[in-house]
């Protein structure tokens, strides 16, 4: 007795679903093995003599790793940390080598100079000054970072259900919005619970994530009114799968192969993380590039939902002749 032949189907899914499971494992995996500085922004400050050679040390460290400033003094090094102009900078005094770093901009970028630091410290221990820090609760920055996934899944699940159930514009357009506002407001109430972001900084995380969640919640909303289902798989591929590996949260752009880390910055999640640090930590210092980033996502999801099928996605009917003649030849039977 001969056994049946393996369906196709079966075949399919046992060679193309691990295939597809290397491919993501690999994008999500690549970014943070190749993570280093690459024209990271620095600023060198104190006398000229002094900063012209300690910047020539500090190029000739690592080429193309830093671009840096000169500038006159701390005063004006820490003007640039708050400003968002520079990650870090090193002060030249007459005891030697300080680093000043605004940790709440990138946390892994603060620590990576602090040991870098040393080295160029010959042999001397280079104190450290953080300028722009995070929270006490949150020192490392590493819950600020894992917030934010469940932030982009919420607004693209937000989407997907408006487009699935809520079969008119009007309606969508509200629905995107009530998201957007309560999902903002209730966003920051947690960041400032856990000590993720400074109470103080409430409403300004508040408005920022109303903007980041419009954005995602829009376009995903606006793809499906455009392109039916596959424009939610188009939404759901650039935002979360395209976009959260190169989101560079919990990093720095400046650390990802690029042009990578500067691509991740056009999609909305990392936006969102530069628009909130900024927001919240610098008083928007550094936010006009993400904030009109996710404008354009937010406007441009919009006019898709004003412009697009004001219809539920349903599943398709079974036409009416088929569905006849099943019923006849089952009365024949």
């Amino acid at each position: 007795m001969s056994s049946s032949p393996v369906p196709r189907r079966v075949i399919a899914i046992a060679l193309l679903i691990p295939i597809g499971l290397g491919l993501l494992v690999s994008w999500f995996a690549w970014p943070a093995r190749e993570i280093g500085p690459r024209d990271l922004p620095v600023v060198v400050a104190g006398p000229a003599p002094a900063v012209s050679g300690f910047a020539t040390q500090l190029a000739a460290a690592k080429p193309g790793a830093f671009k840096i400033t000169v500038l006159p003094d701390a005063a004006a090094a820490d003007d640039a940390l708050r400003n968002r102009d520079a990650y870090a900078a090193f002060v030249i005094g007459a005891d030697g080598v300080t680093l000043h770093t605004a940790s709440a901009a990138s946390p892994a970028v603060a620590q990576a100079l602090s040991a870098a630091a040393q080295q160029l410290g010959g042999g001397k221990a280079v104190p450290v000054v953080d300028v722009v820090a995070g929270t006490a609760d949150d020192p490392h920055g590493a819950g600020f970072g894992s917030g934010f996934l469940p932030i982009v899944i919420a607004s693209l699940v937000a989407g997907v259900l408006l487009s699935f159930l809520v079969g008119s514009r009007v309606p969508r357009l509200a629905g995107v919005f009530g998201y957007a506002l309560v999902a903002g407001l209730v966003g920051s109430l947690v960041l400032v619970w856990l000590g993720l972001i400074p109470g103080s900084a409430y409403l300004a995380g508040a408005t920022a994530l109303f903007l980041v969640t419009l954005a995602i919640s829009a376009a995903v909303t606006g793809l499906a009114a455009l392109l039916g289902r596959p424009g939610v798989a188009l939404g759901v591929l650039t935002i979360f799968l395209l976009g959260i590996p190169i989101s560079a949260v919990a990093a720095a752009p400046q650390l990802l192969p690029q042009p990578w880390g500067m691509v991740g910055q056009l999609l909305p999640a990392g936006a969102a993380g530069t628009l909130v640090r900024s927001a919240v930590f610098f008083d928007w210092a550094g936010a006009a590039g993400a904030l009109w980033t996710l404008v354009a996502w937010a406007v441009g999801g919009l006019v898709l939902i004003a412009i697009g099928r004001a219809r539920m996605l349903e599943p398709s009917p079974v036409p009416a002749a088929p569905a006849a003649a099943a019923r006849a030849q089952s009365v024949a039977a």
